[in-house]
C-alpha cells in the first residue's frame, strides 16, 4: 500500500503493533475528549488564501532559539521507542538529523542520552525532563545530556500525577522485560517498576514555579516548559525566565476536558508576545495543520504519535517519510495560501468556522 499521508501510517501501525502497544500509544485520559478534540479543532479553522503572488520561489526554513531547521515541524517527546522499532530512539535521532529538524528526547527513552547523541552526532536535540522525586537523578541526567551536546531542556509541567488511561489500566501495561528506561538503568533493580518502567509515583508532585531557578542553576542550556494551556501560566513562565513554551495537553493523556492546544494557542501567544518562543504539539496530521498553527502564532509544531507510526512502519526510513510528507504538504499549503516564507504566515491567513 502506498504511504501518501499520515493516516496511512496510523492504519499500518494499528494493524501491525501488538494490541497493548497500540493502546498505549493511542491512549487518552478518561473519555478521550481532549485527545479527540486536538484533531477536531483544526477542522474548525479555515484559510483566507491570497492569489497571484508568484510562488515560484519559496522557503520553509525557520529557527528555534537561534538554531535553523529545514521546516517548522519537530519531533515531540514520547517514551519507549523500542516498542515501535528495534533501534528505538537511535532511529528517531537519525531521522531528525537527516531532515534537519529538532528532536525532543524523552526522559523515558529506551536508549540513553549518550547512545542517542552518538547515533546522530550532528543532530539538533533537546532533552525532555521529568523531575524525579530523587532530585539527584534528575540533576545527573541534565548534566549528562548537556555533556553530549543536547541544546535545550524541556521541562514537562503537566504531570504531577499520571492521567488515568483506561486501556493501559485494562491491559496492565508494562514494558517488556528486555526494555528499560535506559537513562536510569540499574537504579531501581530492587524496586517494583510497575508504572511505565519505573517505581510508582516516581515523578515529583511537589514541583512548582520556584523550581525553575533550581533547574536554571544546573545548566547553561535554555529552559523550555511543556504543558502550558493558559495565559496566566504563560505570563508566569516568562516572568521566571524560560526561553520557550510548548502549548501542550500531553496528547490528551492528562486532564480530560482541557482545551485543544490550537484553541489555547492564541491567548498564550498574545500574552508572551516576543518574550519567549511559543511552540505547539497535539493533533498535527497534515501540512495544512502546520500552516494553521503557525498562522495563529506558533513558531514550530511537534509531532508525537505520527513519529511513532513512522518508526513502526520502517524505523528511521519510515519516520523520515512521515517528516517528508509533512514538509511537502506544508510547502504546498504555503504555496496555495500565497506565503513565500514563514515570516509571511500570520493571523490574517485564517478564520474560525461557525461549524
Amino acid at each position: 500500500m502506498p504511504m501518501i499521508c499520515l493516516s496511512d501510517f496510523e492504519a499500518y501501525a494499528k494493524k501491525h503493533l501488538p494490541k497493548m502497544t497500540w493502546d498505549f500509544f493511542a491512549a487518552g485520559a478518561d473519555e478521550c475528549c481532549t485527545r479527540d478534540d486536538n484533531l477536531l479543532a483544526y477542522k474548525r479553522i479555515r484559510f483566507r488564501p491570497r492569489m497571484l503572488r508568484d510562488m515560484s520561489v519559496m522557503d520553509t526554513r525557520t529557527a528555534l532559539l537561534g538554531t535553523e531547521i529545514s521546516f517548522p515541524v519537530g519531533i515531540a517527546p514520547t517514551g519507549f521507542h523500542q516498542l515501535a522499532c528495534p533501534d528505538g530512539e537511535k532511529s528517531t535521532a537519525r531521522a531528525a538529523e537527516a531532515m534537519n529538524t529538532c528532536y525532543i528526547t524523552s526522559t523515558f527513552a529506551t536508549c540513553t542520552v549518550e547512545e542517542i547523541a552518538a547515533a546522530a552526532p550532528n543532530g539538533f536535540r533537546w532533552l525532555q525532563l521529568y523531575v524525579h522525586c530523587n532530585r539527584v537523578l534528575t540533576e545527573a541526567l541534565v548534566r549528562r545530556a548537556e555533556a553530549v551536546g543536547f541544546q535545550g531542556v524541556v521541562l514537562t509541567v503537566d504531570v504531577p500525577y499520571t492521567g488515568k488511561r483506561r486501556d493501559d489500566v485494562r491491559n496492565s501495561f508494562q514494558l517488556p522485560s528486555h526494555m528499560a528506561v535506559k537513562n536510569f538503568e540499574g537504579v531501581f533493580e530492587k524496586e517494583n517498576c510497575i508504572e511505565y518502567g519505573l517505581p510508582p509515583n516516581s515523578i515529583d508532585p511537589s514541583l512548582s514555579w520556584n523550581d525553575i531557578s533550581w533547574l536554571q542553576s544546573l545548566t547553561r542550556l535554555p529552559i523550555i516548559i511543556k504543558g502550558i494551556l493558559t495565559k496566566e501560566d504563560a505570563d508566569l513562565a516568562v516572568r521566571h525566565g524560560v526561553k520557550g513554551i510548548i502549548v501542550s495537553n500531553h496528547g490528551g493523556r492528562q486532564l480530560d476536558g482541557a482545551p485543544a492546544t490550537i484553541d489555547a494557542l492564541i491567548e498564550i501567544v498574545d500574552t508572551v508576545q516576543d518574550k519567549a518562543e511559543v511552540y505547539l504539539d497535539g493533533g498535527i496530521r497534515t501540512g495544512s495543520d502546520v500552516l494553521k498553527a503557525l498562522a495563529l502564532g506558533a513558531k514550530c509544531v511537534f509531532i508525537g504519535r505520527p513519529a511513532l507510526w513512522g518508526l513502526t512502519y520502517k524505523g528511521e526510513e519510515g519516520l523520515r517519510k512521515v517528516l517528508q510528507i509533512l514538509l511537502d504538504e506544508f510547502r504546498l499549503s504555503m504555496a496555495l495560501a500565497g506565503c513565500h516564507n514563514v515570516s509571511e504566515i500570520g493571523r490574517h491567513l485564517v478564520q474560525f468556522s461557525k461549524l
